[in-house]
């Protein structure tokens, strides 16, 4: 299956996706980006070609456990 990125005007968009509507779920998916997707689509290609250049940092059990302590009572409190 192929991704495609589209940039369409508000005059169109609602006859594309009555368009795009009539395909199956099997024949094509409707992706919604939203700033979220795409702040975290870049953090992980970020990573991901650090990881290729060998330039990743990792860290070790203990201070992940430190870590996801700190992230547990942030948010239990």
């Amino acid at each position: 299956m192929h991704t495609i990125r589209l940039r369409v005007n508000e005059k169109v968009y609602k006859n594309l996706m009555w368009f795009l509507s009539k395909f199956s779920k099997d024949e094509l998916q409707i992706i919604e980006e939203n700033t979220e997707f795409v702040t975290a689509q870049k953090e992980l290609t970020d990573n991901l070609a650090a990881l290729e250049k060998g330039k990743a940092e990792f860290i070790g059990l203990e201070e992940l456990e430190d870590d996801l302590e700190a992230t547990i009572r942030k948010y239990v409190a």
